[in-house]
């Protein structure tokens, strides 16, 4: 049976399982963990904040001079397979320092000027590429752009139709080394959130089978300040069949106790909630909220004091089973909850409209559950996140699926070393760098010869 958060309704006179609406209540009918909030490391930059971190020292902790390395060795593999094979074109081996300046050469085109005064600001970034690099040396670099070895992607591809074929081959000497830092560098506050993001590619691969032109990723986000803390690509249909499902699987291996430590609250999407999801985060002392399908399996199912399309707009029918509260929430239409940390209601009001029965509306402050207020502050974090990697983002058009997931890579790596940045000054009480400063501040010293002079004060502006 439903409780009821409408006297006139007819709730549920059981009070162990559906009366009472306060956080106290809830609490108790979860297992009660006296500090809650146990994380493995004190949350915020792994980092010492006494030192002073500049915008390139950061950026190196995702892209660090030996993983480069390894990306320019494979690169100037790539590019003398492709001369062997006939392809005519002038080349170069590109080299770390060359590399960067390659990376510098696609910031700059990825920063945007906010205005036309812009233009004739005066600074040490260059504003003609060709001072950096030719136009001929960063096209050629963009054609040969390879990740790992071409040599051992030939064993990979060997395996195809294999529970040994890695999808995701191409990817990992990078990869790995962004899901390392992103992790070693940075420990998150106690409320996350699980969520999809899509990367846009006009590539015909295995991965976007499901999504036409376009790869999903799962990100483990911070909701504090929009840190991606983890993530991984999908990669299609599995040889190896799962028996809890895609969504129960991707939060349960973005979310490691080992990593993380106990009592962080995830807030999730409607396609990863599940009342079994719930329980396994449960078990592991990690709490749940999120949107959720009233036909997924395991949510409760009756018709006892149940809502309908006439019923009145702001009404809240509730149900606790073990430690989750379902909810359901009249609206416009019915909106399902469902939440091991929170009560169903806790006298929180959204501005609404109200339908008397003469068929006018008028204003009203409309009950709201208490996991819909809270999951609407803590996503928050992930479109943060989202428009900080699209407004200056590096993404190019390719015709090489890995290469668009590389740009999406480096965008995280500038757009966590940009977060990072904002922690250590307000660690050390010192002032902020805008983002677009950030940028021209990183891409000069990309750009930058090994001998050229440290940036003046003014060029920090």
């Amino acid at each position: 049976m439903w409780g009821s958060s409408d006297e006139d309704d007819g709730g549920s006179s059981e009070p162990e399982e559906f009366d009472s609406c306060d956080e106290e209540f809830y609490q108790d009918k979860m297992d009660p963990f006296e500090d809650g909030f146990q994380p493995a490391r004190t949350p915020g930059p792994q980092l010492d904040s006494t030192s002073t971190r500049t915008p390139l020292d950061l950026f190196k902790l995702f892209f660090p001079e030996d993983t480069v390395q390894t990306l320019s060795q494979n690169t100037n593999k790539q590019a003398a397979e492709q001369r062997a094979n006939g392809k005519t074109f002038d080349w170069a081996d590109l080299d770390v320092d060359g590399f960067y300046k390659y990376i510098g050469l696609l910031l700059y085109m990825a920063n945007p000027h906010d205005s036309i005064e812009d233009y004739w600001r005066q600074s040490q970034l260059v504003s003609v590429p060709s001072q950096i690099m030719p136009r001929d040396r960063y096209t050629t670099i963009s054609w040969n752009l390879h990740l790992s070895d071409p040599d051992e992607d030939v064993h990979n591809e060997m395996k195809r139709g294999t529970d040994e074929h890695d999808e995701l081959f191409q990817l990992k000497p990078l990869m790995d080394t962004i899901k390392t830092a992103c992790k070693a560098f940075y420990h998150p506050h106690r409320d996350l959130a699980v969520a999809e993001r899509k990367v846009s590619s006009k590539t015909k691969t295995g991965l976007t089978q499901y999504m036409k032109d376009r790869f999903k990723l799962f990100v483990l986000v911070d909701s504090r300040n929009s840190y991606t803390v983890d993530f991984s690509i999908q990669t299609g249909k599995s040889h190896i069949p799962s028996v809890n499902g895609l969504s129960h699987d991707v939060v349960m291996s973005l979310v490691q106790p080992s990593y993380l430590g106990t009592g962080y609250h995830i807030y999730m999407e409607t396609f990863f909630s599940s009342p079994k999801l719930f329980m396994a985060l449960h078990e592991c002392r990690f709490y749940a909220c999120g949107a959720c399908s009233e036909y997924r399996k395991g949510f409760p199912r009756t018709d006892v004091n149940a809502r309908t399309e006439m019923s009145e707009r702001g009404s809240i029918r509730w149900i606790c089973d073990g430690p989750i509260v379902y909810i359901k929430w009249m609206v416009t239409r019915e909106i399902s909850f469902c939440s091991t940390i929170h009560a169903a209601h806790s006298g929180k009001t959204v501005p609404g409209r109200m339908k008397p029965q003469d068929g006018s509306r008028k204003r009203a402050s409309l009950p709201c559950p208490t996991p819909l207020v809270e999951y609407t502050e803590h996503t928050r974090g992930v479109d943060l996140s989202d428009q900080l990697i699209q407004y200056y983002s590096a993404q190019h058009k390719t015709m090489y699926w890995y290469r668009n997931l590389f740009y999406h890579f480096l965008d995280i790596a500038i757009t966590n070393s940009f977060i990072l940045h904002n922690e250590l000054c307000l660690a050390q009480q010192t002032k902020l760098m805008q983002r677009q400063a950030f940028m021209e501040r990183l891409d000069s010293r990309l750009v930058a010869d090994p001998d050229a002079r440290p940036l003046a004060p003014a060029d920090t502006q």
